[in-house]
């Protein structure tokens, strides 16, 4: 079968193609045909070796995969066989495996799939499981509104789909038209600046002084700082990556200057949930349900053939691409 290889940390050059053996499910595992493969940034982060949850070398990258059960191992019941499922390396002992034609991983690992949901449109639904553990930072307190910079984002536009969903307005910034139209269609109420000098006084001024009770944050650096300042009483920041740096200032100071306001800072990552899985599947079959019943909506996705992979990487890399990047079989 064909399968992309990490041998070495580096570009998108280190992902090589390979031909290796189809694997065998062993007792108690499934085997998937692969259909659609998910491109996101964690594979980046494991390409480059910064991953702080990092898969020994050399290994297969890729976090998630459509596709249909083709084999059953031993103690599987053969019901599964021909099941469309959703492989998420969230379940599996090692985040990757999914760059491949196909996958053995244990039986009760895997999401079935409704006839609702295709096999492209499910490689976004870790993006939504992802987005309705955001929601629960604030113990789900009600939201009247929510700040999401780079709302063009994946996980970004799953956020801002549910955070619609519940009632909430949402703001949003974004770095050219294109991305703009797109995070529109999504669901983004109101387009602020992307200046952190100036975007919590625009903030301020379209919530009449109230600013917004969450901002979702995956830039970092003085986007932290301005989603602090944007901040309603007992708001909250949830940082969900830190893409361009640590906070550029003090965060415990500026936390201090705003006192009156009782604000909350949280660092989040969907590996809190390794240790208790019941509640991730919970997370992940509520995305499901979302998606079948029509409550959320995968993005436009970027189709590309499987030789592509690295093409996907540079896309990635350069910032330009819009919607999730899938690899379709």
């Amino acid at each position: 079968m064909r399968a992309i290889q990490i041998f070495q940390p580096g570009g998108p050059e280190v992902l090589i193609k390979v031909e290796i053996p189809t694997p065998q499910p062993a007792p108690g595992e499934i085997r998937v045909k692969a259909e659609a493969i998910g491109v996101g940034r964690p594979d980046v982060l494991v390409r480059k070796g910064t991953y702080k949850w990092m898969p020994p070398l050399p290994t297969i990258p890729g976090s998630e995969l459509a596709g249909t059960v083709d084999a059953c191992g031993t103690g599987v019941p053969t019901s599964v066989m021909g099941k469309r499922v959703l492989v998420s390396a969230r379940e599996l002992t090692v985040r990757g495996g999914c760059y491949a034609e196909y996958i053995c991983v244990p039986a009760n690992s895997v999401f079935e799939l409704p006839d609702s949901i295709s096999s492209v449109d499910a490689i976004s639904l870790p993006n939504f499981q992802l987005a309705n553990a955001l929601l629960k930072s604030n113990g789900e307190l009600p939201v009247k509104a929510v700040l999401i910079p780079g709302a063009a984002g994946g996980v970004a536009s799953a956020l801002t789909q549910i955070a619609r969903s519940r009632g909430s307005r949402v703001f949003g910034t974004t770095s050219t038209p294109e991305k703009a139209s797109y995070a529109l269609k999504n669901g983004v109420t109101d387009f602020v600046t992307r200046d952190p000098i100036k975007l919590s006084t625009e903030v301020m001024e379209r919530t009449e002084g109230r600013g917004v009770d969450l901002a979702f944050d995956h830039l970092g650096g003085d986007s932290i700082i301005a989603c602090l300042r944007s901040l309603a009483p007992l708001g909250m920041v949830v940082s969900y990556n830190v893409v361009k740096g640590a906070p550029s200032s003090d965060v415990f100071q500026e936390m201090r200057s705003l006192l009156g306001r009782s604000l909350a800072l949280r660092t989040f990552s969907m590996h809190t949930f390794d240790q208790i899985p019941e509640v991730r599947r919970s997370l992940m079959q509520t995305a499901i349900q979302q998606m079948s019943s029509g409550q959320v909506k995968a993005g436009s996705a970027q189709l590309l053939a499987f030789e592509d992979i690295r093409t996907a990487h540079e896309l990635l890399d350069m910032g330009t691409s819009i919607g999730k990047i899938v690899i379709q079989l």
